[in-house]
């Protein structure tokens, strides 16, 4: 029994990430405890207990009395990533060409494997939830436990605005995505060349690729803000 609930949880919280990570939950939704709880066959403790995980990896925002919601995308929140994501990116590609291991050099040739794969036969969430655990295993590589727990948070928000980046609607935007799988091969050349300056640069591009995107992003959501009140708006992210 007990571990029958525990991948009832489990079902859960993959199933909330991944339509967080893909906007079939929107930014700053209210999730329905009772409809969720009797779909996955779990009481109230659980349930909670699931949201309270959820909510210190930064997917939801837990508030007293009114329950849970998906975490928002606001004009703060949108702010701090624009402002923190180029440094972060940096920081992490750097220490992944420092510390990466063999296995996890293979792991991510996997992952660019999986994310090339998506670029031919995907959808918009395949190629995002792809290009996510990409750089997912970047993380993993840099190791750090002061940086992490920022860039997985970065990772939430990144693979929600780059649902638009990867839904290219012309002939431009399908060659920036083309140049993004460019650019995790050479991720990928330079880390295993243990080239920590080359893999830093890299981030700066990577960062700067979308370009001209965000807004199509931002826009369609209603959010209170323009494009070009957000600081760094002329830089992209991948």
């Amino acid at each position: 029994m007990k571990d029958e609930a525990r991948q009832r949880r489990q079902q859960l919280y993959d199933h909330l990430k991944m339509s967080i990570l893909t906007l079939r939950l929107a930014p700053g939704s209210d999730l329905d405890e009772a409809a969720l709880s009797q779909a996955f066959g779990l009481s109230r403790t659980p349930l909670r207990e699931v949201f309270r995980e959820m909510a210190g990896a930064g997917y939801l925002d837990l508030r007293a009395n009114r329950g849970a919601r998906v975490s928002e995308m606001g004009y703060a929140t949108l702010r701090d990533f624009f402002l923190a994501a180029p440094m972060i990116y940096g920081a992490i590609l750097r220490l992944a060409a420092l510390n990466a291991t063999p296995v996890q050099i293979a792991a991510l040739k996997d992952a660019q494997a999986a994310f090339r794969a998506t670029l031919r036969t995907g959808g918009g969430a395949d190629r995002a939830l792809a290009n996510n655990r990409f750089h997912e295993v970047t993380g993993e590589m840099a190791g750090n436990v002061y940086l992490l727990p920022s860039f997985h948070r970065l990772l939430i928000d990144h693979a929600r605005i780059s649902m638009t980046f990867y839904r290219p609607g012309d002939a431009r935007m399908a060659e920036n995505v083309a140049e993004a799988s460019a650019h995790h091969e050479a991720i990928i050349a330079a880390i295993e060349a243990r080239d920590a300056d080359a893999a830093e640069a890299l981030a700066e591009a990577h960062w700067n690729l979308s370009r001209g995107h965000i807004e199509m992003f931002v826009m369609p959501d209603g959010l209170t803000m323009t494009l070009g009140a957000m600081p760094g708006a002329a830089e992209g992210m991948r």
